[in-house]
């Protein structure tokens, strides 16, 4: 029986996630809208046999945005032009399920896998920032709870669209004028409670069947869907243990709803720094945190409580008692932070500091890093990492030095097993619910 293998995304994000990361002498001050500079990030990650890098996405600002989220790049255009330029790696990049209507989101995706070649990917999101309903006219911002509803049926929606035609329907027979077999194409007509969609979808099935399905949400809601309906998911814990008890609840709900565990591989997020010797990696990280000022701190802490002035509390007492702001943005991430603040008796400046530039447990050597790595995996906390660099280069200090630490320990792969996304991630071609194969790529 072959090892299990480690699976491995890298998030693209020009300037960064950091509010300061932008300020950075390394950082080219347009890289959030530089194909070339994606292009070098994408093809650095397909050098290091990465299964997917993954383009994050939003759909509201302000003035308290962070410099990436200001200009940047929609995700499918991108994606779109990456295809091209890579030729193993995944492509996956955030979609809306609030904000965008079923059958647009099948085609587009359906048209990257198949100009890919079968590498697409769906990052399902419900939106969370509550001004985004103000850009798509929509009024009010749907509560947590029907956002998921509605996803739910979106997600459903876009599947049935996607098995729209059976993988042999285009026959192209030219002598018998004969370019698909009718019996072969297959007529959705949805009536739900949110959308209503007849199709069929006039793009058909890629060689993986259809994209990887991800999703993001963390609240009991997230999981769920993520258990019923996604091929993986990522997860922002930042503790082994909170993400080995994670882990235990999505592949158990999962097996609940009548799956496989293995049918859903779980991504933490990741955001090493890593160096030639511990005091490299420090130096690292202090560059970017001296690039911080305590005002943009606390602007992108506020963010994740839909966009909350902390400014008026005091910045060297407790975390303030906010009640239930922000309990219909990122519930999860708010969640974990007021936890983290009261159990561990942090101050707001603590709290934003630690927030806008996180100190994750992957730091150091790349044989510390790696060494972390191998626990988390092999001791049930995640099938792979979502890897975000929180320092310059630092995508390339993984390539470099970590992923040939990982290969020698036999725990990831030296060439691609695939040339899909599906088959690299060690997953099955779903079968077209209008038939009875089932095959694996």
């Amino acid at each position: 029986m072959s090892r299990r293998q480690l699976r491995l995304g890298a998030e693209l994000n020009g300037v960064g996630n950091s509010i300061a990361f932008w300020r950075h002498p390394e950082i080219p001050i347009n890289a959030s809208v530089s194909i070339e500079y994606y292009k070098k990030q994408a093809l650095k990650a397909e050098e290091g046999k990465f299964d997917f890098i993954f383009i994050a996405d939003g759909l509201f600002i302000n003035e308290k945005s962070n410099p990436h989220f200001l200009n940047r790049f929609e995700p499918l255009t991108l994606l779109s032009n990456l295809a091209g330029a890579t030729s193993n790696i995944g492509l996956v990049a955030t979609v809306s399920t609030s904000y965008s209507e079923p059958f647009t989101v099948a085609r587009q995706f359906a048209s990257i896998d198949q100009l890919s070649g079968g590498r697409a990917g769906w990052n399902v999101v419900t939106s969370s920032l509550e001004g985004s309903a103000h850009n798509f006219g929509k009024g009010e911002h749907p509560n947590h709870g029907l956002r998921y509803e509605i996803a739910e049926e979106h997600l459903g929606v876009v599947k049935g669209l996607w098995d729209s035609w059976e993988d042999d329907a285009f026959i192209g027979d030219k002598t018998k004028g004969v370019f698909f077999e009718p019996s072969k194409m297959h007529t959705l007509n949805h009536k739900g409670t949110h959308f209503s969609v007849r199709g069929p979808l006039n793009v058909g099935r890629s060689k993986q069947g259809y994209p990887i399905v991800f999703q993001a949400g963390a609240s009991e809601s997230g999981r769920d869907l993520a258990a019923k309906s996604a091929d993986a998911i990522y997860t922002p814990y930042g503790t082994f243990e909170e993400a080995k008890a994670y882990y235990q609840d999505v592949k158990a709900r999962a097996v609940a709803h009548g799956r496989k565990a293995e049918d859903i591989l779980i991504f933490p997020g990741m955001s090493p720094i890593v160096g030639r010797t511990e005091e490299e990696a420090e130096r690292k990280y202090q560059e970017i945190v001296e690039l911080v000022e305590i005002n943009q701190a606390l602007n992108y802490l506020g963010r994740f409580f839909d966009h909350f002035d902390f400014s008026a509390f005091p910045l060297d007492e407790p975390f303030p008692d906010i009640g239930d702001v922000g309990s219909n943005s990122f519930r999860s991430t708010t969640d974990m932070i007021k936890r983290d603040a009261r159990d561990q008796k942090l101050t707001l400046r603590q709290i934003a500091l630690r927030v806008s530039t996180p100190r994750t447990a992957f730091f150091g050597t790349p044989d510390k890093v790696a060494d972390r790595i191998q626990e988390w995996f092999e001791g049930g906390a995640a099938d792979g990492f979502n890897i975000y660099t929180a320092v310059p280069n630092g995508l390339i200090d993984f390539v470099d030095l970590v992923v040939p630490v990982l290969q020698q320990r036999g725990l990831f792969r030296t060439e691609y097993e695939s040339n899909t996304l599906r088959g690299n991630l060690g997953l099955p071609v779903p079968r077209n619910r209008n038939t009875l194969s089932y095959t694996v790529s």
